[in-house]
């Protein structure tokens, strides 16, 4: 080493120390392989997607790319859709199993009224499901403040949200609404997961049944690229009888651009040996579309989708309505919500509201409303049964209670002895 200019060395020491050369740094490979959160670059955003393909020709799955589908992001849609649209409550079971809803409780406006500043409740809550469907996971920001109530549930960027371990313990590096970067807890983070194996790292469906979507989509290119006039459509057959080959050119151009004018008539003037032939669509391109249809049914499959609500309406009609909006309640949308609010309700409520019995749960009456018939048919029903007061079935339809309304109804067999205690007009009492 050097003090003052002078080379100072160990007692005894009879070689000079080795110095450490570093390899040269080319900014091209720099710039080749860096890819940073802020603005990454595509294979960043896709990794975990897909894996190694069997066919190196299939598209590769990744979420901007399978958003594009117009099945997937039906099936995204309407389980983040209709999971959004319904009040999530919180609810607390007593020891007598009786539940009870528990209103003052700052998840209740968080989780259905505003989520963070600015934020409504339910943009929040369809952006979380909506990348969670797609994604595998779904990331949100919930801070506490000092005496550890709950702050704001904020959603962040999805792509830019990196999980970390620790042992046992799991960390999240995000930047938030604020601009600033933070590595917080999972207490302190909303992470909906889907298909965990380990319990924390999530995988989309699309990832797990990467190759029957690669086909899927590699159908759809096909059939854009159809569309798109990348094959032949028709053919044209010119005459022998021009002076040169740039009139017999010019020639061809006229006509095509009287068949693709938008503002032309369509109809070109062909000499008398011309001819144009359309091709219809062949055997391969009915095949293909037969084989889209069938690429439906599978990504429908994935998502535990009926067919009736992405409008493949071959399997059933309007009639049985009401027991395909019931199969889409009890088939998809209870296996959605309930991995969703046993998740949601790990970062909203504290340990100690869990052991108590505290649990979130979506209220999906909206989804199954009656008709006004029904509605009256159902009360009048149970409120004759004697299931309901009068005054309690006037509560659900919105209307005030009556006087006398709090006492039961007697059974249809029996009646209301309503005399009792009173004298007829001899003064004997009945």
């Amino acid at each position: 080493m050097k003090f003052l200019g002078l080379e100072i060395s160990r007692a005894g020491a009879t070689e000079a120390g080795q110095v450490r050369v570093e390899p040269p740094v080319m900014a091209a490979a720099v710039e080749a392989g860096v890819s940073g959160i802020a603005a990454p670059k595509p294979w960043l955003t896709e990794i975990g997607w897909g894996g190694p393909s069997l066919s190196a020709k299939l598209p590769r799955v990744a979420p901007q790319r399978a958003e594009q589908h117009g099945t997937v992001f039906a099936c995204c849609n309407n389980i983040a859709g209709d999971l959004a649209k319904v009040p999530l409550k919180l609810w607390q079971r007593q020891a007598d199993g009786q539940e009870v809803r528990v209103r003052d409780h700052p998840a209740n406006y968080l989780l259905n009224v505003e989520a963070s500043p600015g934020v409504p409740a339910k943009i929040m809550r369809f952006a979380l499901v909506y990348a969670w469907a797609l994604r595998g996971n779904g990331f949100a920001f919930g801070p506490r403040d000092g005496g550890g109530e709950l702050e704001m549930i904020e959603l962040v960027d999805q792509d830019a949200c990196t999980p970390l371990k620790a042992g046992r313990d799991r960390f999240y590096d995000f930047t938030d609404g604020a601009g600033i970067a933070r590595r917080v807890a999972s207490r302190s983070m909303v992470h909906l997961r889907y298909m965990a194996l380990d319990g924390w790292a999530g995988r989309s469906p699309l990832q797990v049944a990467a190759e029957t979507v690669g086909l899927a989509f590699a159908g759809q290119e096909s059939a854009a690229r159809s569309v798109s006039g990348a094959h032949s459509k028709a053919y044209m057959k010119l005459g022998e009888s021009y002076e040169d080959d740039q009139t017999r050119t010019r020639n061809a151009r006229r006509i095509k651009e009287t068949l693709l004018n938008s503002n032309s008539d369509g109809i070109p003037v062909l000499g008398p040996d011309e001819d144009i032939k359309s091709l219809d669509l062949t055997a391969a391109d009915q095949e293909l579309l037969a084989s889209r249809k069938f690429d439906r049914e599978q990504l429908a499959a994935i998502y535990r989708m009926p067919p009736s609500k992405l409008q493949m309406l071959e399997y059933g009609v309007k009639a049985n309505g009401e027991q395909q909006a019931i199969d889409y309640l009890t088939d998809c949308l209870f296996h959605w919500s309930g991995l969703a609010e046993q998740t949601m309700a790990m970062a909203v409520l504290t340990r100690r509201e869990r052991e108590a019995d505290f649990f979130l749960r979506h209220d999906f009456d909206a989804l199954l409303q009656p008709t006004v018939k029904e509605r009256n048919e159902a009360m009048n029903k149970a409120i004759g049964g004697p299931f309901m007061t009068p005054n309690e079935g006037r509560r659900k339809i919105g209307l005030e209670p009556v006087k006398g309304g709090e006492r039961l109804n007697p059974a249809p067999n029996m009646t209301r002895d309503d005399s009792a205690g009173k004298s007829d007009s001899k003064g004997n009492e009945k």
